[in-house]
């Protein structure tokens, strides 16, 4: 389903976040004219084209989902893998642990023993939703989330992890810290993540597997 979203804007429904990266990596590799901006989600893609025909933006966006839908999945979560290191030394690692069932250390070798894929960005600029966690550290947000939590805090909320683009509120549970900055207003794009970007933690100082 594709509706009005806004007076420029255009919502595509596509049902899955699989198909969201698609879409959104297929409007981003051919653009159509006028189209200022693109918002994948984690079942949606919004796009924005201010002053464009809605008419034509509409069957275009339908011509390319149906394209992206007949690929079955080829193409998800393609291209490098961004490695981001943690010093695991969290205000919560050990709270999650104890909610796990399981050792500090174990929860640090879940986190860092798989790649995640970037879902989507909200809640900040720059804040990526990463899917793909280890179901055992699945975690409640905290009954009270903190007043400042600093930049570069990788932390878990749910099925997700996340490294916080800046100081900010936030109830997420704290696993660890990292150096790498992933939000500069400068650098061009200003996010180091992007939907459907693989991404890996590492223990800093760890061997290379």
């Amino acid at each position: 389903m594709i509706r009005r979203a806004g007076e420029h804007g255009l919502l595509v429904e596509t049902g899955s976040l699989e198909l969201s990266h698609r879409l959104d990596a297929a409007l981003r590799a051919d653009r159509p004219a006028g189209v200022a901006e693109i918002v994948p989600g984690p079942a949606t893609v919004l796009v924005v084209a201010p002053g464009v025909d809605q008419t034509w933006l509409r069957d275009r966006l339908a011509a390319v989902v149906a394209e992206e839908r007949g690929k079955d999945g080829a193409g998800a979560a393609e291209g490098p893998v961004v490695t981001i290191p943690v010093v695991y030394d969290g205000a919560d690692l050990d709270s999650v642990a104890e909610l796990a069932g399981i050792s500090a250390d174990e929860v640090v070798a879940r986190h860092s023993g798989r790649e995640l894929v970037v879902g989507w960005l909200g809640f900040a600029p720059g804040f990526a939703y990463l899917t793909g966690l280890d179901p055992v550290l699945e975690s409640p947000r905290l009954d009270t989330p903190r007043t400042s939590v600093p930049a570069g805090s990788v932390a878990i909320a749910g099925p997700y992890s996340a490294v916080y683009p800046t100081a900010s509120p936030g109830g997420w549970r704290l696993l660890g810290r990292t150096s790498v900055r992933v939000w500069d207003v400068t650098a061009d794009p200003p996010s180091l993540f992007r939907p459907g970007m693989r991404v890996r933690f590492v223990r800093e100082g760890a061997p290379p597997s």
